[in-house]
């Protein structure tokens, strides 16, 4: 996993400033996100530690209520959830219908070899996804599906590369009327490609297909390699489409890219990937996200990639149970499923730390409690405000429990946590992992007692 303490400054210029990539303890790719119940949930692809091609073997899910401060809900979908399925579990896209969550993703078919889009669903954003079908949904060799359900309840699967296609979805979501129809690529509607006889326009793959103010959009990757992000419109969810442009020029250490569009809490919200991580690259890739306003015409303007991000929607109550695996940013940590359900923070030495976003202390902070566990002597969490090296309103000490599944509560005084303030929890102590936690709170009111 990526274990590192400092970024370095032509990547991240400061830590305390940067939210993009959105996810730093493993590398992220194909960002698909979906507002449910006041959150965004994000549904990604993984790309494994030193991959030297896209071998992916499992998804992930994060979600945020502020757009900074992503939690981390691990991988409820992999290559064994479909037991047809060999390799390959590249970029797809979940929609909820009915109370269900329905998740359209490429695998390679095991008894033909050939790419087929599989569906997977579950009574929960997070998961636990089953197979819906046991068998592909639909399967022709191409990729990358993009779901849309219009305003009368018909839903659209659209995937494809080289091609474009499209198949009317039945209400069940897993199963369509009608045969997959291949959507003309015209030069009128996804631009002019020079320099490649057999690809004369633009689109490549990646298509993300939505609504808005009664136009429909296609955002796809443009043009490899490198990729940019374009996009087309229509008046209509099958065309006839008109190309409208770059929303993202070629830009990211990444020779790939891959467009997702939300609006969520009044803001509109592009999703992409690049390589900014250490390590970052073509095959190593991590999601990002910029805030942006449609043109007053519906265009879209040109979006380029920022470290900052997008800016926080409201703020974080330090006074309700947290999850540890809540994190704007990270450094040397990595996550697991916890004994207890979720997930925890883990893999943890001296000087790593968290940092928490615009937490909302209000008139002050008493105390502050954790769910920690350590199969080693422990260590210590400092509370720390602003950065890393930070006012330190408080110090708990986690004692060795005597495995790292084995969990005890922590408590400790709080002095000086007042205000919207980026919270830090810097790990400290000896040689070697020092301790695991799971959620942390703090409990309002003034502290008597001054950390030391």
């Amino acid at each position: 996993m990526l274990a590192f303490a400092l970024v370095p400054a032509v990547v991240q210029p400061s830590a305390a400033r940067a939210d993009n990539p959105i996810v730093q303890h493993v590398y992220t790719a194909d960002p698909a996100p979906l507002v449910h119940d006041g959150r965004v949930y994000l549904y990604t692809g993984h790309d494994e530690d030193g991959s030297t091609y896209f071998t992916m073997k499992d998804w992930r899910v994060w979600s945020s209520a502020d757009m900074v401060n992503w939690t981390d809900h691990g991988s409820p979908l992999s290559l064994a959830t479909f037991s047809w399925a060999s390799a390959d579990a590249w970029a797809g896209q979940a929609v909820q219908r009915g109370g269900r969550f329905y998740w359209y993703v490429p695998v390679k078919n095991r008894a033909t070899g050939r790419m087929a889009i599989g569906v997977a669903v579950a009574d929960s954003p997070t998961g636990p996804f089953r197979d819906a079908l046991g068998r592909p949904l639909v399967e022709n060799g191409e990729i990358d599906p993009s779901v849309f359900i219009d305003d009368n309840g018909q839903a659209y699967l659209y995937w494809g590369n080289p091609n474009l296609w499209y198949v009317k979805l039945n209400a069940d979501m897993t199963s369509y009327s009608g045969s997959p129809t291949r959507i003309p690529l015209t030069t009128a509607g996804f631009g002019t490609r020079t320099g490649d006889p057999n690809r004369p326009t633009l689109y490549e793959e990646g298509p993300w297909v939505y609504k808005r103010n009664g136009l429909y959009y296609l955002v796809f990757a443009a043009k490899c390699c490198s990729e940019f992000i374009a996009y087309s419109t229509a008046p209509g969810p099958t065309g006839p489409w008109t190309y409208r442009g770059t929303v993202m020029p070629t830009q990211g250490s990444s020779f790939t890219n891959h467009p997702g569009i939300i609006d969520f809490k009044g803001n509109s919200y592009f999703f992409y990937h690049n390589g900014a991580l250490p390590g970052g690259g073509g095959y190593t890739r991590s999601v990002a996200v910029e805030r942006f306003s449609y043109n007053a015409d519906g265009t879209i303007p040109t979006i380029t990639m920022t470290n900052t991000g997008a800016p926080q929607v409201g703020t974080l109550n330090p006074y309700v149970r947290q999850e540890a695996e809540t994190i704007a940013w990270g450094s040397g940590i990595e996550t697991e499923p916890a004994a207890e359900g979720g997930m925890n923070v883990g893999w943890i030495e001296n000087g790593d730390h968290l940092k928490v976003k615009g937490v909302a202390f209000g008139s002050g902070a008493s105390s502050f409690a954790a769910r920690v566990a350590s199969g080693s002597s422990g260590g210590t969490v400092e509370l720390r405000l602003g950065s890393p090296n930070g006012t330190v309103v408080g110090r708990c000490g986690v004692p060795g429990t005597g495995g790292w599944q084995t969990w005890t509560t922590v408590n400790c005084p709080v002095s000086g946590a007042t205000g919207t303030q980026d919270l830090y929890l810097r790990f400290t102590g000896g040689s070697g992992y020092l301790l695991n936690i799971n959620w942390w709170q703090f409990t309002a009111g003034t502290a008597l007692t001054a950390p030391r």
